[in-house]
């Protein structure tokens, strides 16, 4: 009976798939995960002959989308596309989780990344971090960052300056991406750490000014802008991510199948032109390449939501 049941696994997992896959993601239209699902849908499409249905449910940072995959049959013809906060950020500022991403979920590849930059207004009295740090040192509490809501990326990225610069700029919450860089445009705040695909074309208009990539390499779409690494902050480094994750209990064989096909795809130069024009790295990992990348980035952001005391009600 083991090696029929065995047998049967295999034959599914050759076969699949033979049915629309949804992937299902956690934010509105438009965002870096909605992109990078629909890019790889596309391709998903052509490589298996079935539907792929992009899902998207925003809400809660996230989670509500992440919930509903961790309840979804183990079969693998429902799947994640996540950005950090589900998977590495939220269960550290919940109280509480409908889900553990550690147990629920099972890391099938990395899909791409993305370098974030630190922002300023044209007219801030700053060209790069080393006179940031200066301007906050000099106006205790008098230099804001924004953010797009509480436990965000750019908060969070926030934080880990304040804390590696020993400065104390202030953060200003906003409820989207969008209206915290309207604002930075606008000069009514201060600083703002956004993601390559958010401002790369403010950046070029010269409505903001980017003092630093928060990497620890520099960016080929704006090769002249340093590190923060390299310009007094050392090792400060804060990566965007979308990752491809399925429930846990999808059979070893299949998410090896999926990992196949989906990294093949990643590597293929359609596809990183495809990533590249939204201001992201393709990249296409193992699923336990992955599984350690989500460990590393859970220790260090856990560590920083610990000791800055940060909860979202």
């Amino acid at each position: 009976m083991a090696l029929l049941f065995l047998a049967s696994a295999m034959a599914a997992a050759q076969d699949f798939p033979l049915k629309p896959v949804r992937l299902v993601v956690g934010f509105a239209p438009g965002g870096g995960a909605d992109s990078a699902a629909r890019s790889l849908g596309q391709k998903l499409n052509e490589s298996w002959g079935q539907p792929v249905i992009i899902d998207n449910r925003p809400g809660a940072g996230g989670n509500i989308a992440t919930e509903i995959v961790t309840r979804a049959a183990p079969d693998g013809y429902t799947l994640l596309v996540s950005s950090p906060g589900p998977i590495v950020t939220n269960p550290f500022l919940y109280a509480r989780l409908p889900y553990d991403p550690q147990k629920d979920l099972a890391p099938v590849t990395l899909i791409a990344s993305s370098v974030n930059l630190i922002l300023v207004n044209p007219s801030a009295p700053v060209s790069n971090v080393r006179d940031l740090i200066a301007w906050a040192r000099s106006k205790p509490g008098g230099v804001n960052y924004a953010s797009s809501g509480i436990g965000s990326t750019p908060h969070l990225a926030g934080v880990l300056f304040n804390a590696a610069a020993h400065v104390n700029m202030v953060h200003v919450a906003y409820k989207s991406a969008a209206p915290a860089v309207i604002d930075l445009i606008g000069g009514r705040v201060d600083v703002l750490v956004a993601s390559l695909p958010t401002s790369l074309a403010h950046v070029r208009a010269q409505r903001l000014k980017a003092i630093a990539v928060a990497s620890l390499k520099r960016s080929a779409a704006l090769p002249e802008v340093p590190t923060a690494d390299e310009s007094g902050l050392p090792r400060y480094e804060v990566v965007t991510w979308w990752g491809l994750l399925a429930p846990a209990g999808v059979r070893r064989n299949l998410i090896t199948k999926i990992n196949q096909v989906v990294v093949r795809n990643l590597k293929s130069p359609e596809m990183k032109e495809s990533i590249a024009r939204g201001g992201a790295d393709a990249i296409g990992t193992s699923p336990d390449e992955f599984g350690a990348f989500i460990r590393k980035e859970s220790a260090k952001w856990s560590k920083v939501i610990k000791t800055a005391g940060i909860k979202v009600e």
